[in-house]
């Protein structure tokens, strides 16, 4: 292992802390060099990128492990009604090993957009360097809370899901293929609606993705264990053109395309 990483939930188990360095030490990687980053529940995408990026310009890096774990729900209470959306949210964990010149299982490209202005519309308002430092009852207050609920909502309904499938089609675009070439959809998990509206939209069946109503959202971790899933039930087979895509609180779209089976260039 040559690098390690963390593309997890910033809420880790120390702040101001590199996990991934903790994670390299655990797994006896004692060549390996880290960092940590975050595109909330866009990350994964992101550190595929960032790692295919870093492999083709160091030479030394053979091996990259990307790892992730997601506590987020720990920041959720349940009787704030403004943020009943994030009640499906789960713990989750997930890891990828990437071999340079693997010839199989190709990481191809990825597209992202981002809308920052909707950066304050839901947060955690206590314990950060903002309301700094801490005040009595900020215990009380450190979870997530939504400022202006019909402001956020009238936001997101508003780019949210053109620009989800804006990252798919440039990811795809960028990767050589089409929307037609799209054999699996590995998608973040929220409300069945949302996710039928991305396959119709896409022209996929209910078969060329896979609805994660078992296990919630887990962040940044949902695309992987889609494709776990999907090959498990024989939904992905070599030679299947993959994407996986999700969205970072923030706000931050993110795709990227996958060639599964033998590949080459």
């Amino acid at each position: 292992m040559d690098l390690v990483i963390w593309c997890g939930a910033q809420h880790k188990d120390y702040p101001c802390w590199l996990a991934g360095l903790y994670v390299a030490n655990q797994i006896g990687a004692k060549q390996a060099w880290s960092f940590d980053m975050e595109a909330m529940c866009g990350s994964m995408m992101a550190a595929l990128d960032v790692a295919k990026a870093l492999m083709t310009t160091h030479p030394e890096l053979e091996t990259v492990l990307l790892v992730s774990g997601y506590r987020n729900n720990d920041l959720i209470d349940p009787a704030v009604p403004e943020t009943r959306f994030m009640l499906d949210i789960g713990s989750g964990g997930s890891a990828l090993v990437l071999k340079k010149n693997a010839g199989r299982n190709a990481i191809l490209a990825s597209a992202f957009r981002g809308d920052g202005s909707l950066s304050e519309m839901c947060i955690v308002p206590a314990l950060g360097s903002k309301a700094w430092p801490p005040a009595a009852g900020d215990l009380a207050r450190a979870h997530f809370v939504v400022p202006d609920e019909p402001a956020f909502k009238a936001k997101l309904g508003e780019v949210t899901m053109p620009n989800f499938y804006a990252v798919i089609r440039e990811s795809l675009k960028l990767s050589g293929l089409s929307e037609r070439d799209l054999d699996y959809l590995a998608i973040l998990h929220f409300k069945r609606s949302a996710h039928d509206a991305v396959l119709a939209e896409l022209g996929l069946k209910p078969e060329q993705s896979t609805y994660l109503d078992e296990y919630g959202h887990l962040g940044q971790n949902d695309q992987v264990l889609s494709l776990e899933l999907g090959l498990r039930d024989g939904k992905i087979h070599d030679g299947s053109r993959i994407v996986f895509v999700g969205a970072g609180l923030g706000f931050v779209w993110a795709a990227t395309t996958i060639q599964w089976g033998p590949y080459s260039e």
